[in-house]
């Protein structure tokens, strides 16, 4: 097979940007080595940027028709002091809120429209092994698709193939890794009438819980220490229960719903950065380039803005049989600020607060500067425009080609 681009990954870096590539006239094929998107996804939030971009594509109100949560307003609790972080209602968009969205129904909607386009294919259960280089260059994949092995040749390979990315890997690319001090165990409980409807995260000696309000479920990412997910399961289910009723008063009833240590999944947390996205014929985006905590829930929203970027950027270069080295520097060139802003901010809340209260054995104070948002409400829509839009939110500027 011989095309313009050949993504690695279909997650909402990779759909995103062949989508893009393909109505702009591009030829594009995006490996995804599921047989579909049924997978146990962590990032359901979709946020405001990245619906924007779907307003700009002429698709948000078809986008909105899917099932959904909407979440705007965000709150602490540290020890029993209730405090507003933020709120979204403010934001100068359509959607000012976050879309709590199940992330297979995302993908099989930009996929459905990506498929609208003759110089899109998805191709499942296809995954890539190795990069194929010529002349210091990287010029295709191989790829196991369907059980078969088979090459791929490509102008350009990207790599959105996540965090364990295979094509990062094969570059030989630099990573540097920012470090997080704890990793995250998921899990649900039911939403019962009453229940506040928002995101809630609660701070106690020793202890956090983030509750992400679902609609009918809350999934809920109790945070440990970095690497003692081990001693957490071997403690069994009755210790993780009676801690969890002491970080989530008025919740002890539904904590019988988790039967056995297996219904708490654990995401190991990591903020890493490539120091180059890019060697000739390559390019990485999206947590395959960048890493991002789960903190802000923003990991989705920065690969889909990786996508518009990279798209606005490449579209024409690779149409016109043109691209070049510079073209790809040029995306990192764009991107880098916002991922390195982002994870920034996400250290800052790790170290300044997160790891303070995982140590703590005393009453845990509230930070400063939300004590500010407190007293001064309109600094509470700062976060509100970070999380929601993000430090350089993207736009399409690539026209559709019929």
């Amino acid at each position: 097979m011989r095309v313009q681009c050949c993504i690695v990954g279909g997650g909402p870096a990779g759909l995103m940007m062949g989508f893009l590539l393909a109505r702009a006239g591009g030829d594009v094929v995006v490996l995804e080595k599921h047989a579909d998107f049924l997978r146990d996804f962590r990032g359901d939030t979709v946020h405001p940027s990245t619906m924007t971009v779907m307003d700009e594509l002429g698709l948000l109100d078809d986008f909105l028709k899917l099932p959904h949560h909407k979440l705007s307003t965000f709150a602490g609790y540290f020890g029993t002091r209730r405090v507003k972080i933020a709120d979204l209602t403010h934001l100068p968009v359509r959607t000012p809120y976050i879309a709590m969205m199940p992330q297979w129904d995302f993908l099989d909607f930009v996929a459905a429209h990506a498929k609208q386009y003759p110089g899109f294919k998805l191709m499942v259960k296809a995954e890539a092994t190795a990069l194929i280089s010529e002349g210091g260059k990287v010029v295709g994949v191989r790829a196991t698709i369907d059980g078969k092995d088979e090459e791929i040749r490509a102008d350009l390979v990207v790599g959105c193939d996540g965090r364990h990315s295979l094509v990062r890997e094969q570059t030989g690319l630099k990573l540097d890794i920012l470090g997080a001090p704890m990793d995250v165990m998921w899990f649900r409980i039911t939403h019962q009438e009453g229940d506040a409807g928002e995101v809630m995260g609660r701070f106690s000696a020793g202890g956090l819980i983030v509750m992400i309000d679902r609609g009918d479920y809350w999934q809920c990412a109790y945070v440990i220490p970095k690497g003692s997910a081990d001693k957490v399961k071997a403690g069994g289910i009755e210790k993780v229960r009676a801690r969890l009723a002491e970080l989530m008063p008025g919740f002890e009833q539904r904590l019988g719903e988790l039967e056995t240590i297996d219904d708490l999944k654990l995401l190991t947390v990591a903020v890493e950065r490539l120091q180059t996205w890019w060697k000739p014929g390559v390019l990485c985006i999206g947590d395959a380039a960048h890493t991002m905590s789960p903190i802000g829930g923003v990991g989705v929203n920065i690969a889909v803005q990786d996508a518009v970027a990279a798209s606005n950027l490449l579209a024409a270069p690779l149409r016109e049989n043109r691209l070049r080295d510079s073209d790809l520097a040029a995306v990192q060139a764009r991107r880098l600020f916002p991922a390195k802003a982002t994870q920034a901010m996400q250290v800052a809340v790790q170290n300044g607060i997160i790891a303070p209260t995982l140590a703590s054995s005393g009453e845990v104070k509230v930070p400063l500067a939300v004590i500010l948002m407190q007293w001064f409400p309109l600094l509470r829509r700062l976060p509100a425009r970070l999380m929601g839009l993000g430090f350089r939110p993207e736009h399409v500027q690539t026209k559709a080609v019929t």
